[in-house]
């Protein structure tokens, strides 16, 4: 059954990476570079401190959090445990795969930006969501970050897959302990 699932895995793989087109490379090494989102990680902060004045810290502590508790989970926990080799490190692969950028860490599973970019996304959506539809928005940003971790051939889908799991349930934990905080800091006010 593993067997079967990691083969389908690779299969997936090597369809969509093979999917590249030369004029999309640097576009997608732009998407996949962290430092690229910084401009919207400080747009995003302005807007709540704008927006939410006060509450805008606990909306923001509760995106780091969230963001952090991902990224630790995927990248200190979950690789370490499972030892599953990037596709770029993989070397029955190496003649079949489109590598765009340098390999980086052995392991892969899984993402962590997919983890990181989904985190932040659920956070958002599950604070702010009802307030401002748009935030849908950051589904498909984290989506295409997540996808382009597959085109880079860093990532298989089931990483990406696995790494938006991590991401969503760190968002819910912490938005979870932040909504708790919120209500019993409204119940001593009314002490």
């Amino acid at each position: 059954m593993i067997d079967t699932l990691n083969q389908l895995d690779i299969d997936l793989f090597l369809w969509l990476n093979g999917r590249y087109t030369p004029w999309l490379d640097p576009i997608m090494i732009w998407i996949t570079e962290r430092n690229s989102w910084f401009p919207l990680y400080a747009l995003l902060i302005g807007w709540l401190i704008y927006r939410y004045r006060k509450q805008a810290v606990g909306y923001i502590l509760t995106i780091i959090f969230s963001v952090a508790v991902a990224d630790q989970l995927a990248s200190s926990v979950i690789k370490p445990l499972t030892h599953r080799l990037r596709p770029c490190h993989e070397l029955s692969l190496q003649k079949l795969i489109h590598p765009v950028l340098e390999c980086g860490g052995q392991y892969g599973f899984c993402s962590s930006h997919a983890s990181t970019t989904f985190a932040l996304a659920a956070s958002l959506w599950l604070m702010l969501g009802k307030q401002h539809s748009w935030l849908r928005w950051g589904f498909l940003w984290a989506a295409t970050v997540s996808y382009s971790r597959i085109y880079v051939a860093a990532h298989y889908p089931l990483d990406v897959l696995a790494g938006t799991g991590v991401g969503i349930l760190s968002a819910t934990l912490c938005v979870f302990v932040l909504n708790k905080w919120q209500t019993r800091s409204e119940a001593q006010k009314l002490i």
